[in-house]
């Protein structure tokens, strides 16, 4: 097999008078919507092929000599810095003067070697997905997934990560192939926008990746290549907080009866910011989970399956919030925040889209609440930041207030206090400190949205001062 590559295909050849550039780093560059192969003039055989992520990669036609038949060596995948360009040129030159000593590595072979050596990255995922979908018993006895947040990590390795090392052993990714497609994922050059965000979710979801293949038993890979890695740039938080104007506008708009979105979602966002609960805790809320309505101490139990930190809310409910949870609950049905479509509770982005609106074909299709009441765009989130501000203004403690948002306890008050205090012996759920803090709120909301514009105030019709009748 010595001169098995001595040969240019002919076609190649025809291919590099008739259609082929002088193949540059920019045309492995180009954004293309689907597969694009480019040839390369200088160098008859070579070519790119360029995907619609962004991944190009250098191959080499030739004719078997041994068999006539063509085949195709592939070569490796374009970057600026290591394997440009004049580095596939020169490979292609190397391998026709060596023949079978460097033999031009085909599809068929390469996978061949890949079964030999062990698994490829895009084998390693779907068998992390399995395994991270996987039903277990949960503390509060129910199956579920292992790791419920599955479907996010999935999408990050799949959309992220399978495009441009995917084909490769796991084995053999290194360090530099992932703080690569680090960079170009910051830069927009993977095929998508660019966000910091999105390439930190990737690194998190890569390093639990190999980190998973490098455990005993596994053994995919010898050790995790995510150590290391530069650091990227900090995001920016949000910081929206809607003014007391703001406040009253939103709610009172809220009650308009042209709005084109439904009244359970309005009730929604009122709850929110009545209770500084998340989304996903609120909406699926079922009459089940409410305790004490008509007495002096109602509240809401959050299951820990719909808490992010996988723990139980006893959660207070001031006299806005249970007048709010009394109208969405005069249906009679069983979910106070019901979907249309059936006896479900509503879609967890039924909240935001509501505020942004909905597009089809880039025209407006349903205008967003923030639009149709003229106020700067907003999300669900904000309303949970807007409600901790006011609870901050009252002169609440932040250790109140941080209870009210299940958010942990700051590392310096997690040192000051041994840590098995929290987990093992004191579950105290701060509910005195946590309904003053609601209660606060509250009344706090009341006189907002008592007052119109020039700060008169202005009777309350209902139990939210709702407008429907006027």
């Amino acid at each position: 097999m010595s001169d098995i590559i001595t040969n240019t295909d002919p076609a190649a050849t025809r291919r590099a008078r008739n259609g082929s550039v002088i193949l540059t780093n920019r045309h492995c560059e180009k954004r293309v919507t689907s597969r694009t192969k480019i040839y390369d003039r200088k160098c008859p055989g070579l070519y790119v092929s360029i995907t619609a992520a962004g991944v190009a990669t250098f191959s080499f036609k030739f004719t078997d000599t041994a068999t006539g038949k063509q085949r195709t060596g592939w070569l490796g995948v374009y970057n600026p810095e290591t394997f440009a360009v004049e580095d596939a040129r020169s490979r292609v030159y190397g391998l026709r003067g060596t023949g079978a000593a460097a033999l031009a590595e085909t599809f068929r072979d390469r996978k061949l070697r890949q079964a030999k050596r062990g698994k490829t990255v895009d084998e390693i995922i779907e068998e992390r997905i399995a395994w991270m979908r996987a039903p277990v018993r949960k503390p509060d006895g129910e199956l579920r997934p292992r790791l419920e947040s599955w479907e996010n990590v999935a999408s990050h390795l799949r959309r992220n990560l399978s495009p441009r090392l995917g084909k490769k052993n796991a084995s053999e990714v290194t360090k530099h192939d992932l703080a690569t497609l680090s960079n170009d994922i910051v830069a927009g050059k993977h095929g998508g926008k660019g966000s910091v965000s999105n390439a930190r979710h990737m690194r998190r979801a890569a390093s639990s990746l190999f980190n998973w293949a490098a455990e005993a038993g596994r053994d995919y890979v010898t050790a995790s290549p995510c150590v290391n890695l530069p650091k990227l740039d900090p995001e920016h938080p949000r910081t929206r907080v809607l003014s007391e104007d703001e406040i009253r506008i939103f709610w009172h708009g809220l009650d308009r009866k042209d709005l084109p979105w439904d009244r359970k979602t309005c009730l929604a966002l009122k709850f929110e910011l009545a209770t500084m609960l998340r989304t996903g805790e609120l909406l699926a809320a079922h009459r089940g989970e409410l305790f004490d309505l008509d007495g002096e101490n109602p509240r809401f139990e959050v299951p820990l399956k719909r808490v992010k930190k996988r723990r139980v809310i006893q959660q207070p409910l001031s006299e806005l919030a249970v007048e709010i949870i009394r109208e969405a609950l005069e249906d009679g049905k069983e979910y106070v925040f019901p979907s249309p479509l059936g006896d479900q509770p509503m879609n967890r982005k039924v909240m935001a889209t509501a505020l942004r609106g909905t597009k089809q074909r880039g025209e407006v299709k349903t205008p967003g609440i923030c639009a149709l009441l003229d106020m700067k765009p907003f999300t669900p989130h904000d309303l949970r930041r807007t409600a901790a501000t006011l609870a901050g203004d009252l002169g609440f403690d932040d250790a109140w207030i941080a209870k009210c948002l299940d958010h942990a306890a700051s590392k310096k008050q997690e040192q000051a206090v041994p840590s098995v205090t929290g987990k093992v012996y004191n579950h105290s759920k701060r509910m005195k400190e946590k309904r003053a803090v609601l209660d606060g709120v509250a009344a706090e909301l009341r006189r907002i949205v008592g007052k119109d514009r020039a700060g008169s105030t202005k009777p309350i019709r209902g139990a939210m001062g709702r407008g429907r009748d006027e």
